[in-house]
């Protein structure tokens, strides 16, 4: 009997034992911050969202390339937007625009484009960044002696010219042509015409022509030599920029036009030997 009492009395002290323990828990679980403390706030992981912001899709003429390839990179540093281009003759890009509306910005290598875009409803209003120089290119010791446009009617000489409905370059060889009434004497003598200015370059770096108009900006002197066209008898063109009318993503949009018309961007162009826009040397150039 004197062990059976000693088990029990073991087995109460053991469930008593257990009470306590849960009924300090308990107390713990339950018991508030005193006044005039605060609680330290567990911490919450999060990562930071990556915007959301568009890329911008650039229309460009492709004798651009050269300064917007690097005014992307610098126009994405300072907003921390993406730029994307779609290079080409700026009379085909405003057939694509007119066809897909797909662009948030136009640059083209003249007004003459850009106005074609606008009487569209494609563009509405612009800036003005840069000169687009013609120039006549022969090949390096200028070997068929050519010193003027005239000289475009010399027979045997093979010219290369940008194609009038799709290049500014090509529209501007046409008007100057046309104005010293030389038009079907020179068109005897084109063997090629080029979709954009940079396939007439090079052509005239490979050597496979004996004469072109190019742009001040696409001479490399080490390859050609570039002869100045005249004022009175030049089309000295000036490449505007803005934004698409149907764009969506017009916040984005504007702040590029804004930068490659700023200083900063036009010193890209500056850089690419374009003169930039205004020049007093090309004060009665009109848009």
């Amino acid at each position: 009997m004197t062990h059976m009492s000693g088990m029990k009395n073991i087995r109460y002290l053991f469930i008593f034992t257990v009470l306590i323990i849960c009924a300090l828990l308990a107390a713990g679980c339950t018991s508030s911050t005193p006044a005039g403390t605060q609680s330290t706030p567990i911490p919450t992981v999060t990562s930071t969202p990556a915007s959301s912001q568009e890329p911008v899709l650039v229309f460009a003429g492709a004798g651009l390339k050269a300064p917007l390839d690097e005014i992307g990179p610098a126009f994405t540093q300072k907003y921390g937007i993406t730029v994307q281009y779609n290079y080409g003759g700026a009379g085909t890009l405003v057939s694509q625009m007119n066809l897909t509306k797909k662009g948030d910005v136009f640059i083209p290598g003249s007004t003459v484009e850009f106005q074609t875009a606008k009487d569209l409803g494609l563009v509405t209003t612009n800036q003005l960044v840069a000169y687009h120089v013609p120039v006549i290119a022969v090949q390096k010791g200028n070997p068929k002696n050519i010193t003027s446009l005239e000289d475009f009617v010399k027979p045997g000489l093979k010219v290369a010219l940008g194609d009038a409905n799709a290049t500014a370059i090509g529209k501007a060889g046409t008007k100057m042509f046309k104005r010293l009434n030389i038009t079907a004497a020179v068109e005897k003598n084109v063997v090629t015409r080029t979709p954009t200015i940079n396939e007439l370059t090079t052509i005239m770096n490979l050597g496979q022509a004996d004469a072109a108009i190019l742009t001040l900006d696409q001479i490399d002197a080490t390859k050609v030599d570039a002869i100045t066209i005249p004022l009175s008898d030049n089309a000295v063109l000036i490449t505007p920029i803005g934004a698409t009318t149907y764009t969506r993503n017009t916040d984005a949009a504007n702040k590029f036009v804004a930068y490659v018309a700023s200083d900063e961007g036009k010193a890209y162009f500056a850089k690419h030997g374009f003169p930039i826009y205004p020049d007093p040397v090309y004060v009665n150039v009109t848009p």
